[in-house]
């Protein structure tokens, strides 16, 4: 059997632990063959590919953040217009299944894919945990360190100037990395997208920190996060080639309106791309391990039109259908029990 595996969106630690996983897999347990596209969908579209073998560099990428294969977007319209280029190319290149890595994005693109009659399955990839149908993503874990190592950071120097330290972290639609973040390191106020903010909450927070001697306060805010209407208003930035809206820095927004209301000192930490680079952490590299793993035996099987999925302690397979279309949000409980620590 001859499969085939892509990385497609952002980059996210672990990535090349899932193709790892995949080679390895194939090779020891069904002697196949893998080849990897380039650059996401862009290079199976353009029929970009290279041979993966099972040997010594596979191994080593086992400790790389990125991807080996690159990554990219394509904008929808051209990934539906390519659909015969697309199956031509895989046909031509003997692949019997196509293992796609990536978000929701991706993996909606993958079960159009198998909607037309192209063998795949997925595996969820994504640092803000927001994939349906799975409890955890790969890329999640290391996001949060690298964030929560940032804060515990802060906490030094915003005491030592009597400061606020507002820390944006990333997160478009939920608030996954935010939630963890903020009550890993000890935050003194958390925002997330799911729960629209009243910046006079956060000012009364920091305050009665600088009135009880505390003298500092740390806020994490999620890039995607929206004060409740009538509160602040936020700057807009438009619609981008892809769909997506374009940020316009909430977290330097809050901060200044913080400022502007107490008269503290305030300063903003954007961690941004820092938070899915470099080496994924020891959880992450075991979970895309394994997510490779299964998906490899899940295209052996012929279990099509599936993706690879964390329930509890054990990795299964859910449909496409059930891991697309509605994101995994921070349920308001969660949200309420790291409120309990707000101030």
């Amino acid at each position: 059997m001859r499969i085939a595996t892509l990385t497609s969106g952002g980059d996210c630690p672990g990535l090349n632990a899932v193709i790892r996983g995949i080679v390895r897999t194939a090779s020891s347990e069904y002697g196949s063959t893998v080849v990897g596209y380039e650059d996401g969908w862009v290079g199976l579209l353009e029929d970009r590919r290279i041979q993966l073998y099972d040997d010594e560099e596979i191994d080593r990428v086992l400790l790389r953040g990125g991807t080996i294969l690159g990554t990219g977007r394509l904008h929808p319209d051209k990934f539906r217009e390519g659909i015969e280029q697309i199956k031509e190319n895989l046909e031509n290149a003997g692949v019997d299944a196509l293992i796609p890595i990536g978000g929701e994005g991706t993996l909606k693109g993958a079960l159009w894919l198998h909607e037309n009659g192209i063998p795949v399955v997925g595996v969820p990839k994504t640092i803000d945990n927001d994939v349906n149908a799975t409890d955890y993503t790969f890329g999640f874990d290391t996001a949060v360190s690298v964030a929560t190592d940032a804060i515990d950071r802060l906490h030094t120097t915003a005491e030592s100037h009597n400061r606020v330290m507002v820390v944006e972290v990333m997160g478009r639609h939920v608030g996954w990395i935010a939630l963890h973040a903020g009550m890993a390191g000890g935050a003194h106020y958390t925002v997330i997208p799911e729960v629209p903010f009243d910046i006079d909450e956060i000012c009364k927070a920091m305050e009665r920190r600088f009135q009880m001697g505390e003298k500092y306060g740390i806020v994490v805010v999620a890039e995607g996060a929206r004060p409740k209407e009538g509160t602040m208003e936020l700057k807009t930035g438009g619609i981008d080639q892809f769909g997506h809206e374009v940020f316009t820095g909430v977290g330097q927004q809050v901060a200044d309106a913080i400022h502007e209301r107490l008269g503290h000192d305030v300063r903003t930490t954007v961690l941004g791309h820092i938070q899915r680079g470099g080496t994924p952490t020891a959880y992450d590299r075991v979970l895309a391990t394994r997510y490779g793993v299964h998906a490899c035996r899940a295209a052996h099987e012929g279990k099509y039109g599936t993706v690879a999925s964390l329930q509890g302690e054990s990795i299964g397979l859910v449909s496409l259908q059930d891991a697309v279309g509605t994101l995994k949000v921070v349920p308001i409980e969660r949200y309420e029990a790291a409120a309990a620590l707000f101030g």
